[in-house]
């Protein structure tokens, strides 16, 4: 088949604009891993590199790269190739309807798509509305209260106050830690609330009473009738306060967890609940002494994909077209071993070693780095029969990477 693959904040999506290190060592090797993974299974794939990163297209094993045209023709570009490829697949945020719209212009276009259908991402994306379908089955969800941000600060202050500190503040829609801050007190929400204006669009933010336990995701494949859950992983996440930046910065594939049970039949359940959700998914949960707690669902893509597909006994890809275009789910799926990947922060003085680095065969993404910043991220992967050998083998890199920086 020829596949056209498109991934945002490489593919283009921040022409003009500066990207993040740490969220394009994400999309990188969501990128790379994926166009892998397809071109394995034998299909030619087309994808975009925006121009800044055409020094690592040897990374990206794709027959084709466009360079993408200047960002108000991207769409356009996209559209046209969408109708020539056998089936397209939209890596993209949710957050300001970016996923959505670009599905909606496959969609339009008469072009086949392996992602989540638009309508389906437009009702899962806004958390509010996505808690209340989730309580009125029985799913526990956070305590949560919508809030607009242009309320007058004392209204907002006692409204959120009901809730119990500590509390979460973050966008409607927003994706990974994106503008979310942990508030343990009164006088921290207006900074929380600063830093919500200036990292969403929306006007209204949400604001949940923290739940306490472990930060988890369900790794999924769906026909859109029927969900196959396939991993419990752990989520590697920072809550930080206004003042500083939350992060999510890897995880660990699989996770056992006494409720694991429950935490793959919960997802399974959500999952066959909305109409249009087929292909990869992801539920975001944290596990307390009790349940699982969800706390959203990502009709895409996710980070987890590059470690699920270290362990997982089949070609993950090749089971996203199966499940879309066949309605076929993996027989007899098995996990070996365990994958721990992890965004890292190395000295930006690392470029000048780009192809000696890039060899390393836990390397996912090279180090980014952006202009007059002195460190880069680099996204590491390792995978052994033992976790305490894949942390130690993603470990060993790490410091190899700093001695590198500390001997030029």
């Amino acid at each position: 088949m020829k596949l056209l693959i498109y991934e945002y904040i490489t593919g283009g999506g921040y022409a003009g604009k500066e990207i993040s290190p740490s969220i394009l060592s994400e999309g990188f090797g969501m990128l790379r891993a994926l166009i892998s993974d397809f071109k394995a299974a034998g299909h030619f794939v087309t994808t975009f590199l925006d121009s800044r990163l055409t020094a690592f297209s040897s990374l990206v094993d794709a027959d084709e790269i466009i360079t993408p045209s200047p960002k108000e023709e991207l769409e356009k570009t996209l559209t046209s190739l969408s109708e020539s490829a056998d089936a397209t697949y939209i890596i993209a945020p949710e957050s300001a309807q970016t996923l959505q719209r670009l599905v909606e212009c496959i969609e339009k276009a008469g072009g086949v798509s392996l992602n989540c259908s638009a309508t389906a991402i437009e009702k899962i994306s806004n958390k509010h509305t996505l808690y209340d379908e989730l309580k009125r089955i029985g799913i526990r969800t956070p305590d949560t209260l919508m809030v607009d941000s242009c309320e007058d600060i004392k209204e907002i202050k006692h409204s959120v106050s009901e809730l119990g500190f500590p509390l979460i503040f973050k966008p409607i829609d927003g994706v990974g830690c994106q503008g979310l801050s942990i508030v343990r007190n009164e006088k921290q929400i207006k900074s929380a609330l600063d830093k919500l204006m200036k990292e969403s669009l929306g006007r209204y933010f949400l604001a949940q009473k923290f739940v306490k336990g472990t930060a988890s995701s369900v790794s999924l494949i769906s026909t859109e009738e029927e969900a196959l859950p396939l991993t419990l992983n752990e989520q590697i996440v920072t809550l930080s306060p206004p003042s500083s930046d939350s992060a999510y910065t890897g995880g660990i594939v699989p996770l056992h967890h006494p409720l694991l049970e429950d935490a793959l039949e919960t997802a399974q359940r959500i999952v066959e609940l909305f109409k249009g959700l087929r292909g990869y998914i992801g539920v975001d949960m944290v596990l307390t002494n009790d349940e699982p707690v969800v706390m959203e669902i990502n009709p895409r893509l996710t980070t987890s994909y590059i470690g699920l597909r270290k362990v997982i006994n089949f070609n993950l890809a090749q089971a996203i077209v199966n499940a879309v275009l066949k309605h076929e789910l993996p027989d007899n799926v098995q996990s070996g071993g365990y994958a721990f990947f992890s965004k890292v922060k190395v000295p930006t003085s690392l470029s000048k070693f780009h192809h000696k680095i890039c060899k390393l065969k836990e390397i996912v993404s090279p180090p980014f780095s952006s202009i007059g910043e002195n460190n880069a991220y680099a996204l590491l992967i390792a995978h052994s029969t033992k976790l305490k050998s894949a942390k130690t083998k993603l470990y060993e890199t790490t410091k190899c990477l700093i001695n590198m920086a500390s001997e030029s």
